[in-house]
Order: structure tokens, then C-alpha cells, then sequence
């Protein structure tokens, strides 16, 4: 017996030998099948004729598998029971709302936003598990873009045009400086007051300090360089305790310093004629096939709303 024409045996003659020795009669199989009777007989008939060998015995008591078609049964069993998993298992892939999610975020999202957001939405959504990479706004863009991560969140909006960007939540930018500071009772200050005073600043990549820097250009035509620069930190978290420890004082978010103000250990002082706000954006790959579960994921941050905001 040649194998040459094995390959040309479809899944639908497999499911009508199925069908026939399950029924034990041609008309009820092709019933079951929606099928003719002689549209069902043809199939098992290019099983036959595919194998070279019969694989039912036909007789006026019914009909029978010969040695060759209880084998072909046993397989064919097994080939549509692994045909219907696979349609279960991509049916419960576009319908499960469970998966994991891995999300890019810059330093203020990441650190003051992102876990209070989750935390209300894990208790709904517990299936669905969430995963960041803290980095500065720029790291965290290249992420999303080389595919590291599928989300980002950072402060700035970015100008690559293979990113979609959807602004989230409002930022603002303060001075702050420690509980014993000269200026802590003060209404405002000047730009030039701010020159000469010990300033930390973030790092290169951060959207805080180009906000900053931007503010400044637009305000007075004043860079970087004219401040007092006593020491570059690569974290909000970093830059809060420098303040605090009276190392200097600088420009953060305020999602970042809300316990410290409301605790009396920092205090805002306002900089005339500079206000510096700013949105925190959503970004993904523009041609990113979303799952459900981060359709979910995505509807649930565009309304959620930081506390202390």
C-alpha cells in the first residue's frame, strides 16, 4: 500500500468516518453532518481511496470498521478533538479578560500615581496582572517602541510618529524647599532670587527638569547654567530627600511631594511669572494588536483620577 495520497485525507472525512461508526447507518450520519447521503458516501469513499484500503465493511447487518479504519478512527478522534480545543482556547483568548500587561512608566507615574491606580483596579480586575519598568520619559518612550514593554506613561508627549499618544492626568511643577528654609513663609520669589540659591536638579531624559528648563527660556531666557546647580539626581524620590536634608532646593511634582507639603516638612513657594503644568500621556505602538484584557486595563487609567491631584 503507497502513503503518497495520505496528505490529501481533509478533517471533514475524518469527522464522516466519525460520524458513520458513531450513527452505524449512511443516512442518520449524513443527518448528523448536514449532509446528503451521497455527499457523505463520497467521503468515505476518497478516505478509502486515499488510503488504497477499505476501512468499512458494508453488509446487509450493517456496517463495520475494518483493522485499517479502527485505526483511522482512534486518529481521527483525536485530530477533531484538537481541532475543537484549538477554536476553544483562541474564542477564550478574545473573551478572557485575564493577562498580563507590561507597562513603561516615568519616575511620577511609577512611583505616586501607578500604585494607587492599581490597587483600585486589581480589586475588580484580579485576573489581570501588571507589570512597569520605572525609567525617565525618554527611556520609558524607547521601550514602547522597541517593544519591551506594550504601555507607557510618561510626562511628556512624544513626537515619533509610530507612538499614539492620549494625555491622562494634570501635572504641576512647584519649587519646593525644606520646613526651615528663609523663603518657606514667603508669598513668592523671583527668577533672579532662584539664581543664586543651592538648586539639585533631575537628569538628562527627565520631563520634569525639560518643563523646567523650557519655563525658564520662555519666562526670562534663562538656562540651566545661570542656576546654581549643587547636585543632579536621577529620581524624584532622590530629589524630595535632598530637599528635605537642606542639600537644596528644586522644581517637582506636586503628585510627588503631597504627604511632605501636608506634613508641614516642605513647603511650596510660588515663582512668579513661571507656572509650569504639564499632561501625563498614554502611549502605545500605533499598530499594537490590544487584548482585551488591555482594553480593559486602558479604559479603566483614562478615568481614573489621582488622589491629592
Amino acid at each position: 500500500m503507497g502513503n503518497e495520497n495520505f496528505k490529501n485525507i481533509t478533517l471533514q472525512q475524518m469527522e464522516a468516518v466519525i460520524s458513520l461508526v458513531e450513527e452505524r447507518s449512511f443516512s442518520r450520519a449524513a443527518k448528523r453532518m448536514l449532509l446528503t447521503q451521497p455527499a457523505l458516501t463520497k467521503n468515505i469513499k476518497n478516505v478509502e481511496d486515499s488510503l488504497g484500503v477499505l476501512v468499512v465493511n458494508r453488509s446487509n447487518a450493517g456496517i463495520s470498521l475494518t483493522p485499517e479504519g479502527k485505526i483511522l478512527y482512534d486518529y481521527a478522534q483525536r485530530m477533531v478533538k484538537l481541532r475543537d480545543e484549538v477554536k476553544t482556547k483562541i474564542i477564550k483568548l478574545h473573551e478572557n479578560a485575564g493577562g498580563d500587561i507590561y507597562i513603561g512608566a516615568s519616575t511620577i507615574p511609577a512611583t505616586y500615581i501607578l500604585p494607587r491606580a492599581l490597587s483600585a483596579f486589581c480589586k475588580t480586575n484580579p485576573d489581570i496582572r501588571i507589570y512597569i519598568k520605572a525609567a525617565d520619559s525618554e527611556e520609558a518612550m524607547n521601550m514602547v517602541l522597541d517593544g519591551e514593554v506594550e504601555i507607557g506613561c510618561i510626562g511628556k508627549k512624544p513626537l515619533n510618529k509610530k507612538l499614539t499618544a492620549e494625555p491622562l492626568w494634570k501635572d504641576r511643577l512647584i519649587l519646593a524647599v525644606p520646613k526651615l528654609h528663609p523663603w518657606r513663609k514667603k508669598k513668592s520669589i523671583t527668577l533672579p532670587e532662584l539664581l543664586n540659591e543651592p538648586f539639585v536638579i533631575r537628569e538628562k531624559g527627565s520631563a520634569t527638569r525639560e518643563l523646567f528648563e523650557s519655563c525658564l527660556k520662555e519666562s526670562k531666557s534663562i538656562s540651566l547654567s545661570h542656576l546654581n546647580i549643587c547636585g543632579e539626581l536621577g529620581s524624584s524620590e532622590a530629589i524630595k530627600e535632598a530637599i528635605i536634608a537642606g542639600f537644596g532646593v528644586s522644581v517637582i511634582s506636586i503628585h510627588a511631594v503631597g504627604r511632605e507639603l501636608s506634613q508641614g516638612v516642605l513647603f511650596e513657594v510660588p515663582i512668579q511669572g513661571c507656572p509650569m503644568e504639564r499632561n501625563f500621556y498614554l502611549i502605545y505602538r500605533r499598530k499594537f494588536d490590544f487584548r482585551p484584557f488591555h482594553k480593559t486595563f486602558i479604559n479603566f487609567i483614562k478615568r481614573y483620577t489621582p488622589g491629592g491631584s
